[in-house]
């Protein structure tokens, strides 16, 4: 948990905004390297066109690499201001977004760039609800990720008795329901879970593997669109609501479901790119299922649905047409990667 002491160092270092008709600055915290394609091709571009719609009135200052907090929270950051804005992995905190987890389902996703604009589409009516002490300004992700092991990864079954560094909670749930072990820990963690046995699988977009420097500690991959690792930037309420109309106009005008693919095409053109890196190196090895072993792990996932929908159910809410409209929305956008 991040401290008073960080606090007053953000504050000393004016990391507050200062809000004005004439210039707003804006902190934003994110904990991938400032090198990651999401920063350089989704959030600087970003910032770039925030900066000339508003008439140079809005700039923002990037804070990278966990420099202001943990991973885990930057939510807590943005809500009590000590970023503005902050790039969050809901899944890093089992339990506090059940509405949003719907989308960490296994085997939904198809790609990056239509899935972040339908669920950046469909969860606006429900962020109100789970994440009301900030403003949800959209979701983003990469093109799904995999399982990288040091040793063959087919079936579910190959995951019995293993140690596997999920990409979130719901995932490691579905681990400990093949039979392994969960260690969670974040992304820039990856590598050393894997270098100190505390892993022995980790789950992972393909270039991302190369940015955490883990390629070389996996060579068994999991040819197949396994899991979405959904990403939010979420925004200070109070920064918002003191900005000058033009100004609020511009950000709101910003955190669009059109705005959520273009933060995540370069991001998602990098990883699958990573992926044929990986196919071509000679010394990893790629294994594709067929269509029978897909149906395998689609089965071995479905209790993950139905723990979900009992946990929606146990909040008084009706679960089937929240997992309905997300579904719906990946079918518009074409990037439902499930059966029909």
């Amino acid at each position: 948990m991040y401290t008073k002491t960080l606090t007053a160092i953000a504050l000393t270092l004016g990391l507050a905004t200062s809000a004005s008709a004439a210039e707003v600055n804006l902190s934003l915290a994110h904990w991938v390297p400032g090198t990651h394609p999401l920063q350089t091709l989704g959030m600087e571009p970003w910032i770039k066109s925030i900066n000339e719609a508003s008439n140079g009135r809005i700039d923002v200052t990037i804070y990278p690499a966990q420099q202001l907090g943990a991973a885990a929270d930057h939510y807590d950051m943005a809500r009590d201001g000590i970023s503005d804005i902050s790039f969050i992995n809901p899944g890093y905190q089992p339990g506090r977004f059940p509405i949003m987890s719907a989308a960490e389902l296994p085997f939904n996703f198809a790609n990056a760039k239509g899935g972040v604009r339908a669920l950046t589409e469909w969860y606006k009516q429900y962020a109100e609800d789970e994440m009301s002490d900030v403003y949800f300004c959209m979701a983003i992700s990469h093109d799904p990720g995999t399982m990288h092991g040091k040793e063959k990864i087919l079936v579910p079954e190959d995951i019995k008795g293993k140690t596997v560094r999920p990409a979130n909670a719901t995932e490691a749930r579905f681990v400990n329901l093949l039979g392994g072990a969960s260690v969670q820990v974040p992304a820039p963690a990856m590598r050393e879970a894997l270098a100190k046995g505390t892993a022995d699988i980790t789950q992972s977009p393909w270039e991302s593997l190369y940015i955490f420097g883990a390629d070389s500690l996996v060579k068994h991959h999991l040819d197949m669109p396994f899991y979405a690792s959904i990403n939010v930037f979420v925004i200070n309420k109070g920064v918002l609501a003191n900005m000058e109309e033009q100004d609020r106009q511009v950000i709101e005008n910003h955190c669009t479901p059109e705005w959520a693919e273009k933060m995540s095409a370069g991001w998602a053109d990098v990883e699958a790119a990573g992926r044929d890196k990986i196919a071509a190196d000679p010394e990893h090895h790629l294994y594709t299922p067929n269509a029978e072993e897909v149906k395998m792990w689609q089965a071995a996932a479905a209790p993950l649905t139905d723990e979900w929908k009992k946990t929606i159910s146990d909040m008084g809410k009706d679960p089937d047409p929240i997992l309905d409209g997300l579904i719906d929305a990946l079918k518009k956008y074409d990037s439902y990667y499930g059966d029909d």
